[in-house]
């Protein structure tokens, strides 16, 4: 007998702002973008403030999240975001069942305060946190955070702070001298000692990136790629997590765009492709592709959308994917665009290859959440049971 197919799904809290585009420029939820064009915000009928802040906003996706079915959410970071722990934190109080992948970088906090914050959140959650560690993206951004450090001496530190929060975690006595971190008779203390610790969602393309993802990572993440290049990476890092008596979990982030027909879908594809500005996409691309840029996979997505042309159609690179996304704004550059039924499909086929996780989003989050809950779903659960 096989093997049992399970997935687990979750979806992206905007905390950046958010809209039909998925062009930021576009966007029109709450204050994000206070002057744009038919922005939706908060306030009384008279025009007076009423207390209602973007806060809100996010809470009911979080709360629609819940409804529609979903396992979690991944509340994410970039330089101008809303600080995720915080989200996190706020959000847990609103939900119920709601898993948080929390992202954040270690190099703002010390291991052994951050295991005191996510014990504290834990207990604020009921053991709902998951840990998202962002080593960095690229150098231009490091540095207007204050941190200097080469990419291979940011993963360095990455891997001794997790081996920090691993170690407080298990309780005091804790000790510990390396290259950063000296720690004496630390470890966290009860009540605080007995909540889970947080799972590991973990992301990096590169030899330093994977050498700690091969220790520490419970769920290893990626960006959609050709599915051939995805699997290299999958046997290389079971290879080195054998290394440390380990087997990490994988976990695919990628934009959806379900609609009842296909057809339906690429109409939302050609919308995205004619409404944003020519100098917005070449804007974009070049952000990316800048020779600031330090990121593995950020390089590689570039490549991806860089190898078609200027038409629409070269950037239908496989069964229900476009790779136009990235035009528009940095970061994953394929989506998923089909019917309900294409694409459960596609989501299946990458659990056949081994995915157990899923991070999707679409904007605008609130509505297409629970359209993917109502369609996508229960699509795939009901064809994984009767599987098994």
């Amino acid at each position: 007998m096989g093997e049992r197919k399970t997935a687990e799904f979750f979806w992206r809290i905007p905390t950046q702002g958010d809209g039909r585009s998925v062009s930021s420029s576009s966007w029109n939820r709450g204050d994000w973008q206070p002057a744009a064009p038919g922005v939706i915000a908060p306030g009384a009928p008279d025009g007076r403030p009423d207390g209602y802040g973007y806060i809100d906003y996010m809470a009911q996706v979080a709360k629609a999240c819940e409804l529609a079915g979903f396992d979690g959410v991944l509340v994410p970071t970039a330089f101008v975001s809303e600080e995720p722990l915080m989200i996190a934190a706020a959000l847990a109080r609103e939900t119920r069942t709601l898993r948080f992948i929390t992202a954040f970088q270690p190099a703002f906090i010390t291991p052994a305060y951050a295991a005191k914050m996510g014990a504290t959140l834990q207990r604020i959650s009921h053991d709902r946190l998951e840990w998202n560690i962002i080593t960095g993206g690229s150098a231009p951004a490091q540095r207007a955070y204050g941190d200097s450090l080469p990419h291979d001496d940011r993963y360095a530190r990455t891997l001794e702070w997790l081996d920090v929060a691993a170690g407080y975690w298990r309780g005091a006595p804790f000790n510990h001298k390396g290259a950063l971190y000296d720690i004496h008779d630390g470890g966290l203390a009860a009540p605080l000692v007995y909540t889970r610790k947080p799972g590991i969602y973990f992301s990096g393309s590169s030899d330093a990136a994977l050498s700690v993802a091969a220790k520490h990572a419970d769920h290893y993440l990626m960006w959609l790629e050709p599915l051939a290049d995805m699997q290299a990476v999958m046997l290389r890092l079971n290879r080195m997590a054998e290394c440390h008596g380990r087997r990490p979990g994988y976990g695919l982030r990628v934009d959806i765009f379900a609609r009842e027909t296909e057809a339906q879908a690429w109409d939302e594809a050609r919308r995205l492709w004619e409404t944003v500005e020519v100098n917005q996409s070449r804007q974009a691309k070049s952000m990316t592709s800048s020779g600031g840029e330090d990121s593995v996979g950020a390089r590689r997505q570039a490549a991806i959308r860089e190898n078609a042309s200027g038409r629409f159609e070269d950037h239908c690179i496989g069964p229900n994917l476009w790779s136009g996304l990235g035009l528009f704004r940095p970061g994953p550059t394929i989506g998923i665009f089909g019917s309900y039924d294409q694409v459960a499909d596609r989501l299946l086929e990458y659990i056949e290859a081994g995915f157990g996780t899923f991070i999707l989003a679409a904007n605008p989050h609130l509505e297409e959440a629970l359209r993917f809950g109502e369609h996508v779903l229960p699509r795939v659960r009901g064809r994984l049971s009767a599987l098994a």
